[in-house]
């Protein structure tokens, strides 16, 4: 098995962290959470993240972030962190590469609609289905349905959680009943997840022209780095500059990291992964830096996430998703059979139609949009 002998003692190892719902003998050459990272990458759900909408349709171009390569980004920003804080890089790998795959086609309106949809069916969040598709969804071994991952992944896989659900949940939803806190692991990809969709969404939008330098330049903290490149390469344009300019955001938001979260842990000194979890948060940004991000966050809310060619996508995306549910509500014949449940439980039916949905890519959900509706397709 690979050593985690160099890991801090508040990280989490092999023998922690609650095991598996379905004991398995550990494997003689990988670690419990290299194990449940190979398992998500052969899993069916993270080979549909290559056709799902990070910002843009996969379809609008060949350049743009989907949840596939978004996921491959939050675990490379994951795995430095984690080494640096001598976390446990694999538990971080298996945690980033794994928190989408509940996601549904076109992004977070195809979430708020099926959310809407099943709102009398207790609603939809792709935290929750993220949880659902590895405990659950994944049919790969003869043993049991899911993945069988450790604790501490499908722990930080449910990033959130309602009291409701949680008391569903059983030990995986407990922290969020008892306020108390997940793995170091589990923190840290929460902040590399945002690190990576503030930079690449930048990236991508710029790429796509609907914002551009100049808005950028209003925001201080992109404008304070953008000066730098100047500096530092006179006369550099285009998009080197831009990919410039990008490093050393990442950078930035890292480092700011790895400074606040090291001295938070310092001055805890927690002694043990269950030490984590009676503290308050310790892996975070400082107040300075949580105030840039979250500028650059606002910025991109109101400038591309909703610009109006994003939203005419919004707005197609939505009744497709939409439509897909109410005809499949109102006749569960035109689902495949694997979906159609036949007990006559209305909410069970309608949690399969859910499945169904949320494990569509976008262009799967446009197929099936038109094999339903369209008299030319059949």
């Amino acid at each position: 098995m690979s050593s985690e002998a160099h890991l801090a003692p508040y990280a989490v190892r092999s023998d922690q962290g609650g095991g598996r719902r379905y004991e398995e003998a550990p494997h003689a050459s990988r670690s419990q959470y290299q194990r449940d990272r190979d398992r998500i990458i052969h899993s069916t759900a993270f080979r549909r993240l290559e056709y799902k909408t990070q910002v843009f349709l996969n379809h609008e171009g060949d350049l743009f972030r989907t949840r596939l390569t978004h996921s491959l980004e939050v675990a490379q920003i994951g795995r430095s962190l984690a080494r640096n804080l001598r976390l446990n890089e694999d538990l971080v790998e298996a945690v980033a590469l794994a928190h989408d795959l509940g996601h549904t086609p076109f992004g977070h309106v195809g979430q708020d609609v099926l959310n809407e949809c099943m709102r009398e069916h207790g609603g939809f969040e792709h935290n929750l289905q993220s949880l659902r598709v590895v405990d659950e969804l994944e049919q790969q071994y003869g043993g049991f349905d899911g993945l069988n991952l450790m604790f501490a992944t499908r722990e930080g896989i449910l990033k959130h959680c309602s009291l409701a659900n949680a008391r569903q949940l059983g030990a995986v939803g407990r922290r969020f009943i008892d306020r108390t806190q997940p793995s170091l692991e589990a923190q840290l990809t929460n902040l590399a997840d945002e690190i990576a969709y503030n930079s690449h969404d930048i990236d991508d939008g710029l790429r796509s022209g609907l914002i551009t330098i100049e808005q950028l330049e209003q925001v201080d903290f992109f404008a304070r780095l953008w000066r730098d490149v100047q500096r530092a390469h006179p006369g550099l344009a285009g998009r080197r500059a831009i990919y410039e300019t990008l490093r050393r955001v990442i950078t930035a938001l890292a480092d700011d990291l790895l400074a606040t979260s090291g001295e938070l842990i310092r001055e805890a000194a927690p002694k043990s992964a269950d030490e984590v979890r009676a503290a308050p948060p310790l892996i975070r940004f400082s107040p300075a830096m949580r105030k840039d991000a979250t500028e650059l966050k606002r910025f991109l809310r109101a400038n591309l996430y909703t610009h109006y060619k994003v939203n005419r996508m919004r707005v197609k995306a939505s009744r497709i998703v939409r439509e897909l549910y109410e005809a499949f509500m109102t006749d569960p014949v035109l689902l495949p059979p694997d979906y159609q449940d036949g007990s006559g439980d209305v909410t069970a039916q309608a949690r399969k139609i859910a499945d169904y949905i949320a494990g569509m890519t976008d262009r799967y959900a446009f197929r099936e949009h038109r094999r339903l509706f369209s008299l030319d397709e059949l």
